[in-house]
């Protein structure tokens, strides 16, 4: 980021100090911008860089353009919806494969301990339960520890934040993608309360960055037609793309997977990649269907004919999904609560991982103790609490039960240490991969088939363990665990109601996912669709709408998404769609710093050298001063990257003059200039040359984009930030208002839009901050005692 010199104004900062606050200049800074320009990917520090949307119109792209002819358009249509046809196949096979794998690792560990459990072997059962989970979590946290950190977490914030403009290195490199496969098989297995839909995102968002990486020419994997792709506009409508694919894979939800990039990932969006989107996701619908039917016969081992999150609803007990106008106080009530148990888990989840950021910044080997004591911590929880629980009766709905004692039922019934013919509520839930689990709660017809007390410990510790198992160096998804815990309040609030509702127990349960995935997500038509798909009853609609927005609405007033707090957390440089109204105090000469870095445009090569060297700025301003105009004039703006190459080209002339028309004939081509992957950079570091070199010069002019985006310094900040979101910039040169200045101010960029950056400037504006109507702790306070007071005047 390019800064400006202190202006006039400023000298006056000093005797400014001494008048208060109120009385201060609002344009009179305090600091320079300072702020780190790295932010935590996956589980370690990693420095981050902006993408660039904007189109460079220089000579040399120019006559790119003008060679390309109607045969090349329709090779880039053409291959713009093959990568969609092929994301879409690879996606759905990659979702395939990982719900496959859990199946059958978690599948083989519950059989083997449930038949120890039947034959009275109960330590040797746990041993082999807590040192199974063990071993696949510590193997999960060691690759993404050793091999790839950038695959921690969900990857949703880091996909959230590449859509929005910032890029970081190795989050979508084929060893993230690889990790990440493998690690959240082993994660998910080992019983930790995670889930596999975020991950999912992350690895349809990998799949389609690879695509857009336009080849390899380290291995050769290149051609002409690929190049086109080696854009940031470009490799965006790709990871969005793949970001939707990866919800479909999932949750086998393809409308839900279009909508869930629209509202909660991409900041840029048009009708056209709407098309694309939707296509992949009915391509990864289909290649799902068709993985299903071939499981059916029972050649994927404990797959069988589930596996795939689909919780269907509809075909069984139609005549329980049906409710009535009386069964809605209780639909808000539901929404309310949920949306309180949303954001005190976002509070909680906050604080934990703070404190886990603190455990892993101290090295792998404290990254592996932690994920460590998580995994003992969730097997001792998991296998001890069913203990609790009592034994009931097989119910007698149904078919009969088998010879061996297990109870037939559309559950999967765990026996645990009850006799035959009986069952263990508990068990049947934590000895089970969270898919089964969320499927015995939505099953309807099951009212009496839990007791109210197994419900309550596995409300507790599902939230607990959701909590404490995020933070894990580990590939982990929050969005199931949060359903299986919204089923379970919901199951609750259904006990506790008792004969007062006639709603059905599998209902309420997911109305209950509904309301604290609003209460956590802050999502409302992405998640409405999805859990409609999930379900397959439309006849939910209604109320699932309602619980939606009541539960954001109310959770908004104590604090944002989990995802936006990740985002912050991390430190990711993401900029919302509003602007703050401090903002709207300020103009875009007021949050600019000096001193401004420009180039002439037939520049020194010693110069140029010696400014890629000792600054980190990515763009420099191109300013034409006498011979070659009359006065200081703005020509353009010239990227590091660029400048490199040319660097590296060694085409320099040996006196500061332009070059003739025809110069970059046969010396320069515009492949030469396409940007690399993602996180990869040329570095002057790479650049050598002698000291003769260095004494000659290089003509910008034709390398230069002469079309910037400007803005005149009097423009308000607020104003600004919306043209620089919008449009997906940068770099935004800002101009003098008067002529008899410099043609140029300064350049913002993103990190000059950040509010830290902007109050750290201007601390008098700290009061002015916006903030959404939240609620403080004292007026929680003040209104619970409101609340009792009233209870104790009325009883």
């Amino acid at each position: 980021m390019a800064c400006t010199a202190p202006r006039e104004e400023d000298l006056l900062m000093e005797e400014d100090e001494h008048r208060p606050p109120l009385n201060r200049a609002l344009l009179h800074r305090s600091a320079t911008n300072n702020t780190s320009q790295v932010a935590m990917v996956g589980s370690n520090p990693c420095p981050i860089e902006s993408l660039d949307y904007e189109i460079i119109e220089n000579d040399l792209f120019d006559q790119n353009w003008r060679s390309r002819g109607k045969a090349d358009q329709v090779r880039y249509v053409v291959l713009k919806w093959t990568f969609c046809f092929a994301i879409g196949i690879i996606t759905g096979i990659v979702g395939f494969v990982i719900n496959l794998a859990v199946e059958n690792v978690a599948g083989l560990k519950h059989t083997a301990v449930s038949a120890l459990m039947e034959s009275s072997s109960y330590w040797t059962a746990f041993w082999l339960f807590a040192g199974t989970n063990l071993a696949l979590l510590l193997f999960a946290s060691s690759i993404t520890a050793f091999v790839s950190p950038a695959a921690g977490g969900s990857g949703i914030p880091e996909v959230k934040a590449y859509l929005n403009g910032v890029d970081a290195p190795n989050i979508f490199s084929l060893r993230t993608l690889a990790v990440k496969i493998i690690g959240n098989i082993a994660a998910v297995s080992s019983s930790l309360h995670v889930g596999k839909a975020g991950p999912m995102v992350h690895t349809g968002a990998c799949i389609a960055a690879i695509f857009g990486q336009g080849g390899s020419r380290k291995y050769g994997l290149t051609c002409r037609w690929l190049r086109y792709f080696k854009n940031d506009r470009d490799r965006r409508d790709l990871v969005t793309i793949g970001a939707g694919a990866g919800v479909t894979a999932a949750f086998r939800a393809p409308v839900g997977g279009v909508l869930f990039a629209l509202e909660s990932l991409s900041s840029w969006w048009r009708s056209a990649l709407i098309w694309r989107s939707f296509f992949t996701t009915a391509v990864v619908a289909v290649v799902l269907r068709l993985f299903i039917e071939l499981c059916a016969s029972g050649k994927c081992g404990l797959f069988g004919k589930g596996g795939l999150i689909m919780y269907d609803v509809s075909t069984k007990f139609d005549d329980l999904m049906t409710y009535h106008l009386k069964d809605i106080p209780i639909v808000v009530l539901i929404g309310v609560i949920g949306a309180i148990l949303g954001a005190l888990y976002n509070f909680l989840m906050m604080k934990v991982l703070r404190a886990y950021s603190v455990i892993n910044e101290r090295g792998n080997a404290h990254k592996l103790l932690l994920a460590a004591a998580v995994s003992v911590l969730t097997s001792c929880c998991v296998f001890g609490l069913p203990w609790l629980a009592p034994c009931r009766p097989c119910p007698t709905a149904g078919a009969p039960s088998p010879p061996n004692g297990t109870c037939h039922s559309l559950n999967r019934f765990r026996r645990f240490h009850c006799p035959a013919g009986h069952y263990n509520d508990l068990a049947s839930l934590f000895l089970n991969i969270n898919d089964d689990a969320i499927r015995n709660l939505y099953s309807t017809g099951t009212n009496d088939v839990y007791h109210p007390g197994s419900m309550l410990a596995f409300f507790v510790a599902s939230y607990a363990l959701g909590v404490l198992s995020y933070g894990v160096v580990a590939p982990s998804g929050l969005f199931v665990p949060i359903i299986l815990t919204g089923a379970t309040y919901g199951r609750l609030v259904a006990m506790l109601l008792g004969g007062r509702s006639g709603l059905d127990h599998g209902l309420v349960a997911i109305l209950g996912s509904a309301s604290f995935l609003g209460g956590t997500l802050r999502m409302t038509v992405s998640v409405c669709v999805i859990i409609l798909e999930l379900t397959n009853n439309l006849l939910l609609l209604p109320l699932v709408m309602l619980v939606l927005l009541i539960s954001k609405t109310v959770a908004d007033s104590f604090n944002s998404s989990i995802y936006d707090l990740i985002l912050n957390l991390k430190g990711l440089p993401h900029l919302d769609g509003h602007a703050e109204p401090y903002m709207r105090q300020l103009t875009v000469g007021d949050v600019v710093a000096g001193p401004l870095r420009s180039f002439n445009g037939v520049e020194k090569v010693g110069h140029i050298v010696h400014t890629l060297r000792t600054t980190g700025h990515h763009a420099f301003p191109v300013v034409d001063e006498p011979p070659f105009s009359p006065a200081p004039v703005l020509y353009g703006l010239v990227l590091r990257a660029h400048l490199l190459v040319l660097l590296k080209k060694r085409e320099f002339l040996p006196a500061p003059v332009r070059c003739p028309k025809d110069y970059m004939a046969g010396r320069f081509e515009a492949q030469d200039f396409d940007k690399r992957g993602s996180g990869k950079q040329d570095t002057i570091a790479d650049v050598d040359l002698s000291p003769e070199e260095m004494e000659m010069y290089v003509d910008l002019h034709p390398f230069t984009n002469t079309s910037p985006y400007t803005v005149v310094e009097t423009m308000s900040l607020a104003k600004a930030l919306v043209l620089f979101r919008e449009v997906g910039l940068r770099h935004l040169l800002v101009v003098p208002k008067s002529c008899d200045r410099s043609p140029v101010v300064g350049i913002l960029t993103r990190h000059d839009f950040m509010p830290e950056h902007i109050l750290g400037l201007h601390p008098v504006l700290v009061g002015s901050r916006w903030k959404r109507l939240r609620w403080q702790k004292g007026a929680v306070a003040k209104k619970f005692r409101s609340l009792l007071d009233w209870l104790a005047n009325s009883g």
